[in-house]
């Protein structure tokens, strides 16, 4: 992770769960947060935006990163003084 501000951790944190969601969708057709928010649908779409967001954010972090720090090998630094 670049920073470590807690908005920054939550966006990852979001990342993650949208990831494990899309893993467990694909690999035992099992959405998570549905089944963990079904009966709530306005909250499972606010998720679903969240996990959105987080992930374009998380694309810009990443491209500031590369371009500041020259990552190389998938490695960064970034964060690192």
């Amino acid at each position: 992770m670049c920073s470590k501000n807690p908005l920054c951790t939550a966006g990852y944190v979001l990342m993650a769960v949208g990831a494990i969601n899309w893993g467990l969708v694909a690999a035992l057709n099992f959405n998570l947060v549905e089944a963990l928010l079904g009966t709530w649908p306005m909250v499972v779409k606010i998720v679903y935006i969240l996990v959105g967001l987080s992930g374009v954010a998380g694309l810009v972090c990443m491209a500031k990163c590369a371009g500041k720090c020259g990552c190389a090998g998938g490695s960064c630094g970034c964060g690192t003084k």
